[in-house]
């Protein structure tokens, strides 16, 4: 080989080496790494994404921040944990572990990053344009894909009210989880007629009074009966209630609410109080059921609700180890507060009744006891006449029933904070005996009848 073809053949070689470099010198490369120096106090760290090009070095945030658990540097991506990591990190970390869902839209985030920095960098290239690290930060900027901000997925609201039901479903009381249902069920009706997805960040003031306006208007045709259902504003605001207790649950587990809800306020409508007077009172007790078995046991665990204050699933967790001497000791199921209720002659009567079986009271299903407590008050003659007002909007709506028809398992605890106040027992006693904390929630289950309220004022004047 002659020095002037090894020459020439030695600068070809070093000229392609040189495009070589260049080509690789002109595609960035990058990572996401979490800035330790910026933690927060809820012991969450930013991820950042750091972009290398020609010599340059960038950083831009992404919008993520995470507690370093569930980043795996190595991997590059989010860390998907198992049920039991995630209850542990909750220990630790509470409510700053996000849900799975929103993980897994993070992970989605990031994987649309690396796209789209790879397609503008393409794009440089189809069209011949030299660029540098500022053309492709500003590109990646102006670029709506990918959304470094994260985007609420357009199911977060439902799952999220999944995930609630399953988290507190065995901690709470059975039952009291179907309201969640139902605002679930609601929701969904009011994102049809929107035409426009319900989401947490669009949940502000104006969106709470669209919904109440919703309820409002709301009309369903009962299945089986065909009749046009409509909700009442004590319901309406149950939903409404429930509705920011969930929002504000959200936030505590590192959701984005807007904040417009909290200035929403709800309007309770006052609740009638149905409970008996002394005199229906003892109708019931003198009522003659010798004849009729099933009534007989309806009416002794009605009345041993109107003389201890318990609610129906107290009575239903009733057992014979919890009846000490002349008082109940066991933890109301309700609160999980323990609870000290002192026997009284009725009580001790019903009883020893049964003390020959293994549970201490007859008792049957909710649904049944409340059939059969209407018509066993129906049978003592507790007529009087009950107006009953409700409104839906500003629209009043009134009907009046006997009051048999009012009856249910819920009206022996107020029947016992009516007669006991009116026997003279001071409130903080009674309050005392029902579990009640404040005199707030205490006072709504006063019900002062016309016989009481004129014996007060003839003691008082004359």
């Amino acid at each position: 080989m002659s020095d002037k073809f090894a020459t020439e053949f030695a600068t070809e070689n070093f000229i392609e080496y040189l495009s070589k470099i260049d080509d690789r010198t002109m595609e960035a490369t990058f990572k996401f790494v979490l800035r330790h120096d910026l933690e927060n106090k809820k012991g969450e760290q930013p991820l950042m994404l750091v972009v290398h090009l020609a010599g340059q070095r960038k950083l831009i945030s992404t919008g993520i921040r995470l507690i370093p658990e569930l980043w795996s540097a190595e991997k590059q991506e989010i860390v998907d944990m198992t049920a039991k990591q995630k209850t542990q990190l909750e220990k630790k970390f509470g409510s700053v572990v996000p849900p799975k869902s929103h993980l897994l839209q993070y992970q989605d985030d990031l994987l649309e990053i690396r796209k789209n920095i790879r397609h503008i960098e393409e794009s440089f290239r189809a069209k011949n344009l030299p660029y540098d690290l500022d053309m492709l930060i500003s590109k990646l900027k102006d670029s709506k894909k990918p959304k470094i901000k994260r985007s609420e997925p357009t199911h977060l609201v439902y799952d999220f009210i999944d995930q609630y039901i399953q988290e507190n479903e065995l901690t709470r009381v059975k039952g009291s989880m179907i309201v969640y249902k139902s605002l679930k069920r609601y929701l969904k009706k009011f994102q049809d007629t929107r035409n426009a997805n319900v989401k947490f960040e669009n949940m502000d003031y104006a969106f709470m009074q669209a919904f109440q306006n919703f309820l409002i208007n709301h009309k369903e045709i009962h299945p089986t009966t065909g009749t046009v259902n409509t909700l009442n504003n004590i319901t309406i605001a149950k939903q409404l209630s429930t509705l920011k207790t969930f929002l504000g649950y959200a936030r505590r587990k590192g959701i984005k609410v807007a904040d417009g809800h909290k200035e929403f306020t709800v309007k309770k409508d006052k609740l009638e109080v149905i409970a008996l007077n002394k005199k229906e009172f003892d109708s019931l007790y003198a009522l003659d059921l010798t004849s009729n078995s099933r009534l007989d046991q309806v009416r002794d665990v009605f009345l041993f609700s109107c003389v201890t204050g318990y609610r129906f699933s107290d009575l239903c967790q009733l057992k014979r180890e919890h009846i000490k001497d002349d008082e109940i000791r066991m933890t109301i199921t309700k609160t999980k507060e323990p609870s000290i209720v002192p026997l009284t002659r009725i009580s001790r009567q019903i009883l020893k009744k049964y003390e020959e079986r293994i549970s201490p009271l007859p008792m049957i299903s909710n649904q049944k006891f409340n059939k059969y407590v209407k018509e066993l008050c129906k049978l003592a003659e507790i007529n009087d006449p009950v107006e009953i007002i409700r409104y839906r909007g500003s629209v009043r709506i009134a009907n009046i029933y006997p009051k048999h028809d009012l009856v249910s398992a819920h009206t022996g605890r107020k029947t016992f904070v009516t007669i006991s106040l009116d026997k003279g027992i001071p409130a903080e006693v009674v309050m005392k005996v029902t579990g009640h904390s404040d005199y707030k929630s205490f006072k709504r289950y006063i019900s002062v009848d016309e016989e009481r309220k004129k014996n007060e004022m003839n003691r008082a004047w004359d």
